[in-house]
């Protein structure tokens, strides 16, 4: 029987098991790996399909179950209120998608709601909707005189961060009015790697990234920071494995199975609007 030291390095971190999701590694002929935008429902993803894209990985928008186990990356985006983002997760069965990915090692990145639905709660207008539970803490209204929080702002990186190396000194563009501004995390064994946070400031403190082994997440907008949020998504492409098991998907030049091509579903929505 496998026992918990097992699935750790001697320095405490996760060791990938990729053969819990899906089909083991085949390789690729392709140098870049591939990243699944989750399409739930969440509105705007177009400019987070583009900037994975510009930041040098193969992408394609999908909720099919097996194309979000097999993906080399899962990008979960997120955008509106936190109790609705839970729903449409939940309502696409990509709950328990993430718990595997997450229970083989296989990386997963949120953003902005993407990253407040991982943790135990939200609370909004009074309501409180359980998240995710992946990291202990209350998403609650930013204690600031003003709100949204909307702008560039600074964060304070950890000191072994991997998402911020060479851009710990960079602004990230902000657009929201709730946060996690308490984070109170006790490692449950000497195998566990505490988890590296980076802070923001709008009135008080609040999370701005969190780095979890396999699990990372930002509550800013990468995709819409400049240079410095292609350069984050950079690096956290640079630690996704590339294992091929996409590459005949993307590869089609039509599609069989309703999963379009993230590229090909970027143009057409783009001449859409054109045309608009």
């Amino acid at each position: 029987m496998r026992e918990a030291s097992d699935g750790v390095t001697p320095e405490g971190k996760t060791i990938p098991a990729p053969e819990t999701v899906g089909a083991g590694p085949t390789g690729s002929t392709h140098a870049e790996p591939v990243v699944v935008v989750l399409d739930y429902g969440a509105g705007n993803v177009r400019s987070a399909v583009r900037a994975l894209e510009a930041a040098g990985a193969r992408v394609l928008l999908t909720r099919d179950k097996q194309a979000v186990l097999d993906a080399d990356g899962l990008v979960v985006p997120g955008v509106g209120a936190f109790r609705a983002v839970v729903d449409g997760l939940r309502e696409v069965g990509a709950v328990p998608l993430i718990e595997r990915r997450l229970m083989g090692g296989r990386p997963v990145l949120g953003i902005c709601v993407g990253l407040q639905v991982l943790f135990d709660r939200g609370v909004e207008h009074g309501e409180e909707t359980e998240g995710l539970g992946k990291w202990p803490g209350t998403v609650e209204r930013l204690r600031a005189p003003v709100v949204p929080h909307m702008g560039w702002n600074t964060v304070r990186t950890p000191p072994e961060t991997e998402l911020f190396k060479g851009i710990e000194d960079q602004r990230f563009y902000f657009v929201h009015s709730y946060g996690v501004q308490d984070w109170n995390f006790e490692a449950g064994s000497s195998h566990m790697v505490p988890p590296q946070v980076t802070w923001s400031e709008h009135g008080a403190p609040f999370v701005a990234a969190v780095e979890n082994g396999a699990l990372c997440a930002t509550q800013f907008h990468p995709e819409k920071s400049g240079e410095a949020g292609l350069q984050l998504l950079r690096n956290w492409i640079a630690t996704l494995p590339t294992t091929g098991r996409l590459d005949a998907l993307l590869d089609q030049r039509h599609d069989d199975d309703g999963l379009p091509e993230a590229t090909s579903q970027a143009q057409a929505e783009a001449a859409a609007g054109r045309e608009a």
